[in-house]
């Protein structure tokens, strides 16, 4: 019997974990400590089985297996009494000593002993001390430390790795400290590894495992994931129905006091119309409501505080917050449309559409534009046939009667409906319909003058073509539908392409008014269309038309004729005959098959050609003599139709004999002369043809030349300063003889005189414009005398000899000086290269005008 004590531990901690064994010797206990559970004899050196542990608050298992090895020894090891008997005897909770496993090793006796593995149980250590620091929490020893010098070191999380030096240890006594307070919120375990090595640093025993605890304090309040909540339950809920879940979360430890959330309502905006209107589950922090009576028509939203408290909601010790619940009433139906008014009235004119004749109005308590508000409206009598129906304002609710199928006031002066009215969505549950949701709608129909109609439209009828002018065709009638009125209606012709018809503006009888022509091209489809127009004499008046169609039946009135009415042959006979065919306008049975024959008379018709009827339509018309002479021939042809009776027609056609090569075809030369032309006349026509291209072509080169000389005698003077323009508007006369080698016809008005115009008084050439200075011409005296002519004139010489800008030629002077008495209108041209002597005499020669100035100045020699 061997009684047997082991600690366990747990990484959970001691707090919310449970343990169990699968042994019946051994249980373990909430602290993690295994023990046997009665007095056994171990049967071996070893006992082994597993220990479950689980965690309440997430339901998480984990097994570890517990072998318990047994030493048979008769006596304890010397060292191990004596390191009990060395312990601490002043630790003090929570600090306490633990010796750390050793190694197996050999006794003297010869016996082998098996130290069996110390597990040392959590160290606790409160959240927020207050110190004083550092404060001792365990110490560690090892049973060699009596023998050799022992350095003890802890390793891990807080120790020398981040937090650094949360704790720490005496190197040589083993005792392990914490530094500074602990918050268990920021971590709330931590594992650290202690070490025991010699002087050298050489292992003296396996490191031991150190779980450290931090003991939660309420130091947290509970706080909301939001500040508001928003949630809905709708009208007339009964009491027990969830709303919505509010949730705080405390940092605490949840497993204890100081982390368990209790939740309640403080106030509730509007109390009505209860006070308690709603409950919230202190645990879950579900919203629920507790009284009946809510109802979006009066209350549509209340504001509910909701406090959460720690410490399982007891106020006194217990930290609190507190958030809003929003709780809006979401709409049902619960109320049915009402209308306003029992009854409506409208008035309609009649042939009226999509007309509003009435609005209906209701009142609906529900939320607007929600479906339990939008009004549908339906007509549940008083409208067989369809007139009306009523639409849904969706800004207003309102029905809209509306007239959809036109009414006649002579049908119907008056319409009473039933309207009933509901909502898109069904009515709530135990909601009945209200005896305001019917109404009724009066309508009374306004008569209107309506314009008076065929009844037969569009009205057809079937007669010969040709029928004499003045035919009563039929009485082509208009209704007016205004039976309460005494009106009187007249007609007219709206349309009739060819003026073939009349109609009676009283009684309405149509009459031909001229000759009715089936091929004419106002018919399509052997159908002529007339439209006529029917009016009341009513306020306003009123009118309608109608169509009249005549479907006109063929007589035989059109006589055939031939196709083609030109053709060509050869001279000789050969396949090539001509085939002719007869059109008719006419349409069957006055048209083919018809009757192809010659005439008797000319006899050279029947002599010379012959005719074959192919079928009903075709014929052939050849040669019968083995030659004729190439030309031009017409050959009557003599074709009768088939109708009753049949019509007969003399058609001309045209043949071109022409001689014709191999194939049949006509050749050039014969076709030419076929034309009627001989080979005389053929080489007339060429000559003639190449005479005029001959004349054409002198033409032209007459032209271009005549064109280069007018070019070339242009470049002598330019037409700017040309001067003999002048000579021609002043009627002057020309040069002498040796000015006459130039072209006259070459003197045109110059285009611009004002550089001739702007020149001081005195001699001016005007045959060309000056390139350099122009050179002072001698003014005239301002008193005219005929003792200075003579200085005047020879100064004018000197004057244009001496001029640097003088052409190579002769050229003319006009002297702006005026003698006294003269009828002149200037004084005449001189030669101006006559440099020699002075001789007057030639004056005599310019006439009466210049014979005195010659007697003056003349003289011979001594002048």
């Amino acid at each position: 019997m061997l009684p047997v004590r082991v600690e366990f531990s747990s990484c959970l901690g001691t707090k919310g974990t449970q343990y169990e064994t699968n042994s019946v010797d051994f249980k373990v206990g909430a602290d993690g400590t295994v023990f046997a559970a009665r007095e056994l004899r171990v049967p071996s050196e070893q006992v082994a089985f597993t220990v479950t542990a689980w965690d309440r608050q997430t339901a998480e298992r984990w097994d570890a297996v517990v072998r318990l090895l047994v030493a048979r020894t008769s006596s304890p090891h010397p060292g191990h009494k004596k390191a009990r008997k060395d312990a601490d005897p002043e630790p003090s909770p929570p600090t306490r000593d633990t010796l750390l496993p050793w190694p197996q090793r050999q006794n003297p006796g010869g016996l082998r002993r098996q130290k069996r593995d110390w597990v040392i149980p959590p160290i606790n250590v409160p959240e927020n001390s207050r110190g004083p620091f550092p404060q001792q929490l365990v110490r560690i020893r090892s049973d060699k430390d009596n023998d050799i010098p022992i350095r003890y070191s802890i390793t891990g999380v807080g120790a020398d790795q981040p937090p650094m030096e949360v704790f720490s240890i005496d190197s040589m006594s083993g005792r392990m400290y914490v530094t500074r307070p602990m918050d268990r919120e920021e971590r709330a375990s931590y594992h650290l590894r202690a070490h025991a090595v010699d002087m050298n640093g050489n292992k003296v025993e396996n490191p031991i495992d150190l779980y450290i605890y931090v003991i939660d304090m309420n130091d947290n309040r509970p706080e909301f994931l939001n500040q508001v909540y928003n949630g809905s339950v709708d009208e007339g809920s009964k009491p027990g129905t969830y709303v919505m879940t509010v949730t705080a979360n405390d940092a605490d430890d949840s497993t204890t006091a100081n982390g368990m959330v209790r939740y309640r309502i403080v106030t509730q905006t509007p109390q009505s119309p209860s006070q308690n209107m709603f409950t919230i589950n202190s645990e879950t922090g579900d919203i629920v409501t507790v009284a009946a009576g809510l109802d979006r028509e009066k209350v549509q939203q209340y504001t509910v505080i909701v406090q959460a408290t720690d410490m399982e909601g007891n106020l006194n010790y217990g930290l609190s917050n507190t958030a809003t619940a929003i709780i809006s009433v979401t709409d049902v139906n619960d109320n049915p449309p009402e209308f306003t008014a029992s009854t409506f009235a409208g008035e309609v004119p009649e042939n009226r559409v999509e007309t509003v004749v009435a609005n209906l109005t209701v009142l609906d308590r529900d939320q607007p534009h929600s479906p339990n508000w939008n009004a549908v409206y339906r007509i549940i009598s008083g409208d067989p046939s369809g007139h009306f129906s009523v639409r849904t304002d969706p800004a207003t609710n309102e029905g809209m009667v509306t007239v959809v199928k036109a009414v006649d006031y002579e049908l119907n002066r008056a319409f009473m409906l039933t309207v009933m009215v509901s909502n898109q969505a069904p009515l709530a549950s135990g909601i009945q319909m209200s005896f305001q949701s019917t109404a009724g709608v009066t309508i009374s129909v306004m008569d209107l003058n309506e314009a008076p109609y065929f009844p037969s439209n569009h009205k057809l009828i079937r007669l010969e073509e040709g029928v004499p002018t003045g035919t009563v065709l039929t009485t082509f009638s208009a209704v007016d539908p205004d039976r309460f009125m005494q009106q009187a209606v007249r007609y007219s012709k709206l349309s009739d392409p060819a003026n073939w018809l009349h109609i009676n503006a009283t009684n309405g009888q149509v009459t031909t008014a001229a000759v009715l022509d089936r091929e004419s091209l106002y018919i399509k489809n052997n159908v002529y269309e007339a439209t006529f127009l029917a009016a009341d004499n009513g306020v306003p008046p009123a009118s309608g038309t109608g169509t009249l169609q005549i479907y006109l039946i063929d007589i035989n009135d059109n006589a055939p004729e031939l196709l083609p009415k030109e053709a060509q042959v050869c001279e000789r006979p050969s396949l090539n005959a001509i085939n002719i065919t007869a059109a008719d306008a006419d349409v069957d049975p006055n048209i083919g098959p018809y009757v192809f024959e010659l005439p008797f008379v000319p006899a050279a018709v029947r002599k010379n050609w012959t005719i074959t009827r192919l079928n009903g339509d075709y014929a052939q018309l050849s040669l019968r003599i083995l030659y004729l002479e190439a030309g031009m021939y017409d050959v009557p042809v003599i074709v009768t139709d088939s109708g009753n009776p049949p019509l007969t027609n003399t058609s001309i056609i045209k043949v071109k004999v022409c001689p014709c090569d191999d194939n049949g075809d006509c050749t050039t030369v014969g076709a030419v002369a076929a034309a009627g032309l001989g080979t005389g006349a053929i080489v007339a026509i060429l000559i003639c043809i190449l005479i005029l291209l001959t004349m054409v072509l002198l033409f032209v080169v007459w032209m271009k030349r005549r064109e280069k000389e007018r070019h070339t005698k242009q470049l002598l003077i330019d037409p700017e300063d040309d001067v003999r323009d002048n000579i021609l508007k002043y009627d002057e006369e020309g040069g002498g003889e040796e000015d006459q080698d130039y072209d006259l016809s070459q003197l045109q008005q110059p285009e611009a005189m004002e550089h001739v115009l702007s020149k001081a008084p005195g001699v001016r050439r005007v045959d060309e414009r000056p390139v350099g200075a122009e050179p002072q011409y001698p003014a005239r005296p301002v008193v005219p005398h005929p003792g200075d002519i003579g200085d005047f004139i020879n100064e004018g010489l000197r004057a244009a000899d001496n001029d640097p800008t003088a052409p190579p030629y002769d050229s003319l002077l006009v002297f702006d000086y005026e003698g006294s008495g003269s009828t002149a209108g200037s004084v005449s041209s001189l030669d101006s290269s006559s440099s020699g002597d002075q001789d007057y005499d030639y004056l005599n020669d310019w006439g009466p005008r210049f014979k005195k100035l010659a007697d003056m100045y003349g003289g011979g020699d001594e002048d």
